[in-house]
């Protein structure tokens, strides 16, 4: 075999080794279906999913966050900021030159990145909302450790230095509140379960439901100490009974869209796993329960 032929399989060997499993999977074949914008802005992917409404994807780190850009005819709706790797407003301001608000599903700091950055911040007024807004840099340093990102991270990019940053809650939001962006109004919904400040995000005109992290396509994370898991299921119960309302979901990981009966699934689940009836299988200390589509996974103790 000629030697130049080999260098070339080792270095192909090497490089695959390095990747993460997670990675290999990329890119979803759920993004083929759906209308990609923007081609040219680094570290993000940004797709069109509903008139107005543009998801911001991080497909280089294992959380493949999405944070959704909302826009009326007055302003706009930032809905999470991600992880803060790279700057979210660049791909925002490319979208609309309207006032742009922040609104996060929860305060967890993949979803708060880029908070930082915005002048008008909507909030739950929970003792972890203002935790959290205090910045965090445990949390962003795991975020990026060996394994978990896919490719490089962007020019400038300072690793040691990654932190999430404090912001400043200006306006406070309660189960039930209306934001108008001008011919589009959202509501409010308090589902806490995932942590005490979680929200989910309906758009009744436009039959959309944005669900945060109380549900995606994947592992459902609710294995930390602030996971409240009768709470998540009463929240759960709460989405279900609204899926004959809506046509489409919006998650916060993985995947942007997902049709709403997975709700249904979704309640069935939580309630067989709190109940005993669901096998779990032990992964990295945590108890994983598969379902069709989606898993829980939840601490030992729980």
């Amino acid at each position: 075999m000629p030697r130049a032929l080999i260098l070339t399989l080792l270095l192909a060997s090497t490089l695959t080794a390095q990747t993460p499993d997670w990675c290999k999977s990329l890119p979803r074949p759920a993004y083929a279906k759906l209308k990609r914008v923007q081609k040219e802005v680094p570290w993000f992917e940004v797709y069109q999913v509903a008139p107005g409404v543009y998801a911001i994807y991080e497909p280089h780190q294992w959380e493949e966050v999405i944070s959704y850009l909302i826009v009326g005819k007055k302003r706009a709706l930032l809905f999470d900021t991600g992880m803060g790797i790279a700057d979210i407003t660049q791909p925002v301001d490319r979208i609309t030159k309207l006032a742009v608000y922040v609104l996060n599903s929860h305060t967890h700091n993949d979803h708060v990145g880029d908070n930082w950055r915005f002048s008008h911040i909507y909030g739950m007024d929970t003792p972890f909302t203002r935790a959290n807004a205090k910045g965090s840099r445990a949390d962003a340093q795991a975020e990026i450790a060996p394994g978990t990102l896919c490719g490089v991270l962007p020019a400038g990019f300072d690793r040691k230095a990654y932190s999430t940053r404090p912001f400043r809650i200006t306006d406070a939001v309660r189960d039930g509140s209306k934001i108008d962006l001008g011919g589009r109004v959202l509501e409010v919904l308090a589902t806490p379960g995932h942590t005490p400040d979680a929200i989910s995000l309906l758009d009744r005109k436009n039959d959309l439901l944005f669900t945060g992290d109380s549900f995606y396509l994947g592992p459902i994370f609710l294995y930390r100490p602030e996971t409240d898991l009768a709470a998540y299921e009463k929240s759960v119960l709460r989405l279900r009974a609204l899926a004959p309302q809506v046509k489409l979901l919006l998650p916060a990981h993985n995947t942007p869209t997902a049709p709403p009966s997975y709700l249904a699934k979704l309640a069935m689940a939580i309630r067989q796993v709190r109940s005993g009836k669901a096998k779990g299988n032990p992964q990295d200390g945590k108890v994983d329960y598969p379902f069709d589509g989606f898993s829980l996974l939840l601490a030992p103790h729980k």
